[in-house]
């Protein structure tokens, strides 16, 4: 499963992150995988795509970060896997909100 991991960095301060970063990595724990990522330009929010299977993962990962960043957890499918659920539906006369 994928997830839009929204991180805030706490005070807004990107260096403790970027310091634990280059000192000890992304502290991932196997089976979890890091896709991409973006910041906010004001270093609010950074969003980071990650995939896993199991949840337990994340939470693990989650907390070797949690002194540093809050976290918020959207599961998300891509836009062409929706795009052909719709389409198949459509086509089978269902989510046509009649």
């Amino acid at each position: 499963m994928l997830f839009m991991i929204v991180e805030r960095f706490k005070s807004r301060d990107p260096r403790p992150i970027y310091r634990r970063l280059a000192e000890s990595g992304r502290q991932m724990p196997g089976g979890l995988k890091y896709l991409d990522s973006w910041i906010e330009p004001n270093f609010d929010r950074c969003f980071q795509l990650m995939e896993t299977d199991d949840l337990r993962l994340l939470q693990t990962w989650i907390l070797a970060w949690s002194d540093l960043l809050e976290f918020e957890i959207v599961p998300v499918v891509p836009s062409k896997d929706t795009r052909a659920t719709v389409e198949a539906a459509a086509k089978a006369g269902k989510g046509s909100g009649t």
